[in-house]
């Protein structure tokens, strides 16, 4: 690991709310004052906006919130999509791809843009730092799994069954990388309610999701990068969203990037009906109300608790970006997934194919003109290729769990850690295996 600016950090952290200002020491998430819930920024030197020295995700340190990089991480890759656009009625259409595609110089190592904030949020860490804990759907733990195996970060990761056909690596997790599995019905929800617990454990500390300035500003990397290959910022950004973390992250990227004058980018969130809680909350002027979690093809945009209402959450920078959210079915879904492959000769992800197919029917509305600028985030692509490029392992888990049910699963899943953790219970360590 090298140091980027030995003994400070090159940022500040403000509160969206009443602006209080704090040095960071990493893992700060909330802010201190008592008023509405808001998220905290980042608010960065401006020597510069990227290193000559360093490609990939860590071209960008002077505006990523950490004290360390790691070498070789690489980054979105961006190109023009002519042919894909002609197929949709787009004369400007360009690509962020994040995944695997060697020909295209596409190389993140789980396949999905979660590789940028993963390690991000580890470059972020103070020098000796508690473990992570961090619920997932699946590519997030994928890649924290990895990134913290490759560089030996202590994290807890807490995952529902299904996320386990994501987990696959190049070589075994390392033992400081805990992998808890809920089996039988639990969802993303699930997990996230036993993260809370097992954060409060001694030693442990949550992530945070979207309220990490990491997290954020390292899936922000995705604008920073079209912004160099544009060498301006697109007219209308594209994005499958869960919670949002990556859309905001890209709204605060083009804030601090943009020329004077030059007007941010439209955001077009796109979610997959039927679970579609920031559309509804959007279009309804209401709270998102509950959805079965089973019925979308892409399972990583089912999150129940996206920060919408949020100072500077989704609300917010929907309203100041003048955007919109979109929703698109499995069937259109399928066929973008489809259409994606047929033209640009790569697989993509059921999210990729959800904000695929949104753009398109947007096109078809007039919603988006034919010569606007735009940028569509492939999210996550490439899966299959890397199959047959890398052998990968399935990842082993510390502990798998029987889900007893939302109302006593939290706690019977905090209580099986704790008494791993303090050695009573390697019985249960082995059974889980």
């Amino acid at each position: 690991m090298s140091r980027v600016r030995p003994g400070t950090r090159h940022y500040t952290v403000v509160c969206s709310s009443c602006g209080i200002r704090y040095d960071d020491d990493g893992l700060l998430l909330d802010c201190s004052r008592g008023h509405e819930p808001a998220f905290l920024r980042t608010e960065y030197d401006r020597t510069g906006t990227r290193q000559a020295e360093n490609t990939g995700l860590f071209r960008h340190a002077p505006l990523l919130p950490v004290a360390r990089t790691f070498p070789d991480v690489p980054g979105p890759v961006v190109y023009r999509a002519g042919r894909l656009g002609h197929r949709i009625g787009l004369d400007r259409l360009w690509v962020a791809f994040n995944g695997h595609w060697p020909e295209r110089g596409a190389r993140l190592p789980t396949c999905t843009f979660k590789d940028l904030e993963a390690y991000t949020v580890l470059g972020r860490l103070p020098a000796a730092p508690p473990v992570l804990v961090i619920p997932s759907a699946g590519n997030t733990a994928a890649a924290f799994a990895w990134a913290a195996t490759r560089h030996r970060v202590p994290c807890l990761l807490v995952v529902p069954a299904p996320a386990l056909e994501r987990m696959r690596f190049p070589t075994p997790l390392d033992p400081c990388v805990r992998l808890v599995v809920l089996d039988g019905t639990a969802t993303y929800s699930d997990a996230i309610a036993c993260a809370d617990l097992l954060a409060a454990l001694p030693g442990h500390h949550a992530e945070g999701g979207s309220r990490n300035v990491g997290r954020r500003d390292g899936l922000g990397t995705v604008m920073l990068a079209a912004a160099e290959v544009l060498g301006r910022l697109p007219e209308t950004y594209v994005q499958a969203v869960g919670s949002g973390t990556g859309a905001i992250g890209a709204h605060e990227a083009a804030r601090r990037v943009r020329p004077g004058g030059e007007p941010l980018p439209r955001l077009l969130m796109c979610q997959n009906a039927p679970f579609a809680p920031l559309y509804d909350a959007w279009h309804c002027a209401g709270p998102a109300p509950a959805h079965r979690e089973h019925e979308p093809l892409a399972r990583e945009l089912t999150n129940r608790r996206p920060p919408f209402t949020v100072r500077g959450g989704v609300r917010d920078v929907l309203a100041e970006s003048g955007g919109d959210v979109l929703c698109a079915d499995n069937e259109a879904a399928i066929a973008a997934m489809a259409l994606f492959e047929e033209v640009e000769g790569i697989d993509i992800e059921p999210g990729a194919g959800v904000a695929l197919a949104a753009l398109a029917d947007a096109v078809k509305a007039g919603q988006v003109r034919g010569d606007e600028l735009v940028l569509l985030n492939i999210t996550g692509g490439g899966r299959a290729r890397q199959a047959g490029d890398i052998a990968l392992v399935p990842a082993e888990p510390w502990l798998r769990v029987p889900w007893p049910g939302r109302d006593a699963g939290p706690g019977a899943v905090a209580e099986q850690v704790e008494r791993l953790l303090t050695g009573a219970g390697a019985v249960v360590a082995t059974e889980g295996r």
